[in-house]
């Protein structure tokens, strides 16, 4: 049986690993890469326990680390903004500055410039949180104030600031990790899933059959662990098929390794 717990605040991470142990857990999924350092700290204590880290890296006999590709989504992200813009102008706003969230953005610039070098990517703007909508939205409208009609997010709850401003303004904003495209049916223009889910599944599923196995795996548009949702609303903003089409040429040359996409922006 499932037993969430929610940790208000980074103090409680170890505490609460440490009471589903206790609790006879067999499998602990810990999400996000602030709960490295607590893995890292109660993964030992509990060998007979498995671990699943999502999005960070801790090496122990007992811990599976499960990882992303957002650059190879965030590339069709950008690709799919380009072929959106009217201004020729989008932008991009990240929580905290961190090589995760720069791997987006630099996905997210890759993509744009290879569907139309025309498009002007403006800086980037980070909230330094992942919680405040309010900073999420203000980081959003300076964007659209400076002529961007696309602005593609990587921010967390700060995201749900971003679309409001999209809805507001009566522009675009592009979701992140599950499908955000109803929260504001018509101004989402798509949403880049991590498909975590999938990892988590596979995980518990390796744990049942005797097949856990330590160490990273990772997921990127070969396996369908990162993409595109399906423009159920806004099909017609890059395109109608002829858009889909593109985007679905530039995602055979990343998984056929015709396309590089660096790890840190490239401006």
């Amino acid at each position: 049986m499932a037993k969430p717990v929610d940790s208000r605040t980074a103090k409680d991470y170890e505490d609460n690993l440490t009471t589903l142990a206790d609790g006879g857990a067999d499998m602990i999924v810990a999400v996000g890469i602030s709960m490295e350092n607590a893995v890292k700290n109660v993964a030992p204590n509990f060998p007979n326990v498995k671990f699943a880290l999502v999005d960070a890296t801790v090496e122990a006999p007992n811990v599976r680390n499960l990882l992303f590709a957002e650059e190879e989504g965030s590339y069709l992200a950008g690709y799919a903004a380009a072929l959106a813009s009217n201004t020729k102008k989008i932008g991009f706003v990240g929580g905290k500055a961190i090589p995760l969230i720069r791997k987006f953005e630099s996905g997210y610039v890759e993509g744009a410039k290879a569907a139309d070098p025309a498009v002007e990517i403006l800086p980037s703007r980070y909230t330094e949180s992942w919680d405040d909508t309010a900073a999420g939205r203000a980081a959003t409208e300076a964007l659209y104030a400076m002529g961007a009609d696309v602005v593609y997010h990587a921010a967390g709850r700060c995201g749900l600031g971003v679309i409001e401003a999209a809805k507001s303004k009566n522009k675009l904003a592009i979701g992140v990790d599950s499908n955000q495209d109803d929260v504001a049916p018509g101004f989402v223009l798509t949403s880049m899933v991590k498909r975590v889910d999938e990892g988590v599944y596979r995980s518990i599923e390796d744990l049942k059959n005797g097949k856990f196995t330590p160490g990273e795996v990772r997921y990127d548009l070969a396996s369908k662990g990162v993409g595109l949702t399906d423009f159920r609303h806004t099909l017609a903003r890059i395109g109608g098929e002829a858009g889909k089409k593109k985007l679905a040429a530039a995602e055979e040359a990343i998984v056929g390794g015709d396309v590089k996409i660096p790890l840190t922006p490239n401006r």
